[in-house]
């Protein structure tokens, strides 16, 4: 039995994937260069904010980046982006081992989300963007999530949804289950098994046999 869970958020717990590229879509229309939904899926989806802006323009901007975050909280806060199963897998897993949630996103649109989702009285632990140096698919994000619950990275598992996000958890040592709705499986092979969805029945799974 693993000793603990954590769960990527942004497409993972949170189903807000199209929505962040129509946000991403819309600012980089504005700044200049577009993006189409193909080309985020294809090429930004998993890293951060700063990755995204270096890959697409050359270089990053804090203002661009506040920007964002304000327009995917207008849109997102209400936490209706989490499915009931999905609230009701994360209740059920934090009565069994501690839950972190462990992101690429900004610790304000994780706090906002998770707080209007209801899932925040469940986790144990949230790192954000804002708590590491190196973003996904570095295992820092991983490895500080395993040290601060107190477990080894080999006792941790961990729900991803993109092959950057896999391969950090990879990288930690962590076993991976990687959710396919977001890149499909091809490009989530690296993972330790497929799901196509987060509720009771495939935690209970994970966590219990």
């Amino acid at each position: 039995m693993p000793a603990a869970v954590a769960f990527d958020f942004n497409g993972t717990l949170s189903d807000d994937e199209p929505l962040l590229a129509r946000v991403y879509a819309e600012l980089f229309a504005e700044l200049g260069r577009p993006l189409s939904e193909t080309e985020y899926f294809e090429q930004l989806a998993g890293h951060t904010d700063e990755e995204m802006l270096v890959r697409w323009f050359g270089r990053s901007d804090p203002g661009v980046i506040d920007a964002r975050v304000d327009r995917y909280c207008q849109l997102a806060a209400d936490g209706h982006t989490v499915a009931a199963e999905t609230r009701e897998a994360v209740a059920f897993a934090a009565g069994h081992v501690p839950v972190a949630v462990v992101s690429a996103a900004l610790r304000r649109e994780l706090d906002a989300v998770l707080g209007g989702s209801g899932l925040r009285q469940h986790l144990s632990l949230v790192v954000s963007q804002d708590d590491v140096r190196r973003g996904k698919p570095d295992p820092e994000c991983y490895l500080l999530a395993a040290d601060r619950l107190g477990v080894e990275a080999a006792e941790l598992l961990v729900f991803e949804d993109t092959d950057v996000g896999v391969a950090a958890a990879k990288a930690a040592g962590c076993r991976v289950a990687a959710l396919t709705r977001t890149v499909g499986s091809a490009r989530l092979e690296a993972a330790d098994e497929l799901v196509d969805r987060i509720d009771v029945a495939t935690v209970e799974r994970l966590l219990c046999s």
